[in-house]
């Protein structure tokens, strides 16, 4: 561990916190121009797609255009950071950290973004056009027109795919907590079955109440379970690896003390 930020005091924390929250904010700022020119082709783009081609979209109120183009500057935004968020947090937290933990934390970082991109993609391009395609096969049978409020739309769209990509951040978040020592793959394993009733509601909660779309959305997130169990296990060989080199390093500097 690091001998200065171990030495540093309450207010030379929060002196550093302020400093990485400052890095972040005009980063976050610097994002959010450069989204201005992006949130207008990807927006036509999402409205023009297989799934929305069809449908005609309606803004039943005056603002909700500049809301949904907000709302994306902000989402794209918060993308391009996220990142840079990833990485201060790091560095707030690795001087407390072993070295070799250090280096295997910060990797952690571009595989988290990746996945999270990887949910989005997944809930976009296999999920959302069955939901869609879902609901207008339920209003055709059911004789109802739909009129398409574009605010309404978007809004969708950010339910179905957002938790997919935060979802997809668990293997991440299993090994995270396994190399610190905090979990174990036999309590992920004995926690199993209360994992899969928590999946199944959460599956529940952002697809249509039909079979097909509900065992499309489950069955990824227990394979994912199962996944983070494996990694966890990797992960906890060399924790337990870990521990050992660092205990050996701990009685060699005992031992060499002693003869000093």
């Amino acid at each position: 561990m690091s001998q200065t930020q171990k030495d540093m005091t309450v207010f030379e924390h929060i002196g550093e916190l302020q400093k990485r929250l400052m890095f972040v904010v005009v980063f976050f700022l610097l994002a959010v121009v450069a989204s201005f020119f992006l949130a207008e082709p990807l927006i036509k783009y999402l409205q023009h797609a297989d799934e929305a081609k069809e449908m005609t979209m309606n803004a039943f109120r005056v603002t909700d255009p500049l809301k949904i183009y907000m709302e994306m500057i902000m989402f794209i935004a918060v993308i391009m950071t996220s990142p840079v968020i990833l990485y201060q947090v790091w560095s707030f937290v690795s001087p407390g950290l072993y070295d070799k933990e250090r280096k295997v934390t910060l990797s952690y970082i571009p595989v988290s973004v990746l996945l999270f991109l990887g949910g989005l993609a997944f809930s976009y391009f296999i999920l959302f056009p069955y939901v869609v395609s879902f609901m207008m096969r339920l209003s055709g049978d059911l004789d109802i027109q739909q009129v398409i409020g574009i605010n309404e739309y978007f809004q969708f769209l950010f339910q179905i795919t957002i938790p997919f990509g935060l979802l997809f951040q668990l293997p991440v978040v299993m090994l995270f907590l396994t190399r610190l020592g905090i979990i174990t793959p036999m309590m992920m394993a004995k926690a199993r079955k209360a994992a899969y009733f928590v999946l199944l509601v959460i599956a529940a909660f952002i697809t249509p109440p039909d079979i097909v779309s509900h065992m499309m959305v489950t069955l990824p997130l227990l394979i994912l379970y199962e996944i983070s169990i494996g990694i966890s296990r990797i992960g906890y060989k060399k924790y337990l690896q870990a521990e050992q080199q660092m205990e050996i390093e701990r009685v060699q500097e005992e031992l060499n003390q002693r003869k000093g």
